[in-house]
């Protein structure tokens, strides 16, 4: 087959339209699952046993499950429930759900990696458990999480074009409607790829940034 990128040209408004369906989708699940994973990881350490138990059973829920599975069972069981919601909702909520266990790992571990003796020096000064959490520990687990956070939002990236099972026009469901109407897979899917890394490779260029700005300056 001799390649023809004119059907690119035709069609590639329609591509950057599910482009910017991919990163609303993405952004909104990333702002929503830092949030949530950070209550989700203090819940984690708290000294409350019954907070720890249902966080880690969360967790155990969250991050033994595939994500399309979260999505069928809220866009397709959700309505035997009452709960009717659109498509991009669903998307939104079912990518947050299942990304947040995994944010809230990240952020436990990089808090879990400062040494204890840090957070009672603080308390020991009458800082509360807010002020400890928010002047000592935090600003020094930034720095731990970064990698590991930056490369989950990547795939959370990837992993968005799942929702175009559930009908909402992404840029990998937008593409497979121009595949079944002008049958230029190679062109139109290849477009696809480049879009994606493109999003993928910003994420690593401020992942590259931010390890930088955060890093421990040199003795």
């Amino acid at each position: 087959m001799n390649p023809d990128f004119s059907v690119v040209v035709q069609y590639f408004p329609l591509l950057l339209d599910g482009l910017l369906v991919t990163v609303e989708v993405s952004a909104l699940t990333l702002v929503l699952a830092t949030v949530l994973g950070t209550f989700i990881a203090m819940a984690r350490i708290s000294h409350r046993q019954w907070l720890r138990v249902l966080a880690a059973i969360y967790v155990w829920i969250m991050r033994g499950t595939p994500v399309l599975l979260v999505l069928f069972f809220i866009y397709y069981a959700a309505p035997s429930f009452g709960l009717q919601l659109p498509a991009f909702a669903a998307a939104v909520i079912g990518m947050t759900l299942n990304s947040a266990a995994y944010k809230a790992e990240i952020i436990r571990s990089g808090i879990e990696a400062i040494p204890r003796t840090q957070t009672e020096a603080a308390l020991a000064v009458n800082m509360t458990y807010v002020q400890t959490m928010h002047r000592i520990v935090l600003p020094q687990a930034v720095r731990i999480v970064i990698p590991p956070y930056i490369n989950n939002a990547i795939l959370l990236v990837k992993n968005s074009a799942l929702v175009s099972v559930i009908t909402v026009p992404d840029l990998m469901l937008n593409s497979q409607q121009i595949v079944s109407s002008t049958y230029r897979a190679v062109e139109i899917l290849g477009t696809a790829g480049l879009l994606y890394l493109l999003v993928t490779s910003l994420l690593m260029l401020a992942q590259r940034y931010s390890e930088r700005r955060f890093a421990f300056p040199d003795r």
